[in-house]
């Protein structure tokens, strides 16, 4: 017999399906993973680092419509809006759209610079994802990661 594992571990063949891609080419190696704060004002990683290289293109992730580029506390970021209330961030991303642009996945959005603090290469693009929630507008964050739907299927045998 034949059981079927789904991992979270992914091949770095595996092909992109849904919605949303990784927002830098080839495959990032992931530098630092998400860390969801319990109250959104506490310490937490709001996001996932991705090892890159320094003037890299960055990609948006999904569809959607630039909301914000420019800099935040001297960092030079790019926002996008997503369909459900989701939107996405890029930073340290030296923007080469404007707001109010319609973006689609894979679209360059502008280009990587070193420096990101924390980051253990030379150049490290932190990717946020956050979702508006309930009736009163809340924002949840949300590891970016999991917008990606990427799943492989593992054959390992079945023990009885």
């Amino acid at each position: 017999m034949v059981a079927i594992v789904l991992s979270g571990a992914v091949p770095a063949k595996a092909a992109e399906s849904g919605s949303f891609g990784w927002p830098l080419r080839p495959r990032p190696a992931v530098e630092r993973k998400f860390d969801k704060p319990e109250r959104n004002w506490l310490p937490g990683h709001r996001g996932v680092d991705l090892a890159g290289v320094a003037g890299q293109p960055v990609l948006a992730a999904g569809d959607g419509i630039v909301v914000f580029a420019g800099k935040v506390a001297d960092k030079p970021v790019v926002s996008i809006d997503h369909p459900g209330g989701l939107r996405t961030t890029y930073e340290p991303v030296l923007a080469q759209v404007s707001v109010g642009s319609r973006v689609s996945r894979g679209t360059a959005v502008g280009t990587l610079e070193a420096g990101h603090e924390g980051c253990p290469v030379a150049a490290c693009l932190h990717w946020g994802a956050r979702r508006e929630t309930g009736a009163h507008n809340r924002r949840e964050y949300i590891d970016p990661l999991g917008l990606l739907h990427e799943v492989p299927v593992r054959l390992k045998p079945l023990e009885a």
